[in-house]
């Protein structure tokens, strides 16, 4: 609910603040950023190399490989996130259905994996390694939710029903949880894969979607700096954990 719900809060401030300037959300998009990423590697590939036994580095690179192919597959079938969000916005208001309705499920097959990926960590007997995932993705949730309202309005869709379909698309996260969990916990056998996989599916997010987007105007030392602080702070967050 903490994972799914997060969408739901950034939805919210998003109506809030629908004018919030470009670049502290690219600030605050590159902190989760960091999060994410150090959620990846701390909560999930070493685990998973932990967990791999006598091949355990072959299993947790093809497992980051196939998440990361995953995801590209996804890209591929469905509009990418930046051209939805920036360009295109005017071409929504030509055939704003249609696109609105693509956008929605691109973002809801994005939001599938993390949700996966907070299951898996909540199927291993880590309990801190589930917690420290869970909060990487809610953080990083809460600007995406604030993100995707905007084009949303500016198709035409009311502040209401823009909300509704931005929660929507939080909910596939709790379905992603629940899968994950009980994908690991029913096989324990692929433990040490899921892990890898969903670690390769966040590195996949960050670096094809969340980086670009927030390096798209300019403001490289201020979103870097910002995506530092977040790496740190989630490892701080993993030290104080275990």
């Amino acid at each position: 609910l903490g994972v799914g719900g997060a969408t739901i809060i950034g939805a919210l401030l998003g109506v809030i603040f629908k004018n919030l300037t470009q670049k502290y959300s690219q600030i605050f998009l590159a902190f989760a950023g960091g999060i994410m990423l150090s959620a990846a590697v701390f909560g999930l590939i070493l685990p998973s190399l932990e967990n791999g036994g006598d091949y355990a580095i072959i299993v947790t690179i093809l497992g980051i490989f196939a998440g990361a192919v995953c995801l590209n597959l996804v890209d591929k079938l469905t509009p990418h996130l930046h051209k939805m969000m920036g360009a295109d916005i005017e071409e929504h208001k030509s055939s704003k259905l249609n696109k609105l309705l693509l956008f929605v499920i691109a973002i809801a097959i994005h939001n599938l994996p993390e949700g996966i990926a907070a299951g898996v960590g909540f199927g291993t007997e880590d309990q801190n390694a589930g917690i420290l995932i869970a909060v990487g993705i809610a953080l990083q949730n809460i600007p995406e939710g604030m993100v995707i309202i905007a084009p949303m309005i500016s198709a035409g869709v009311s502040k209401k029903r823009a909300f509704g379909i931005a929660a929507v698309t939080g909910l596939i996260e709790v379905v992603g949880t629940f899968i994950g969990y009980f994908a690991v916990t029913i096989a324990e056998v692929i433990l040490p894969f899921a892990l890898a996989f969903a670690g390769g599916t966040m590195l996949y997010v960050v670096s094809d979607e969340m980086i670009p987007e927030t390096h798209a105007d300019g403001n490289n030392r201020g979103v870097t700096f910002s995506l530092l602080v977040g790496f740190c702070f989630m490892l701080l967050m993993d030290v104080l954990l275990g």
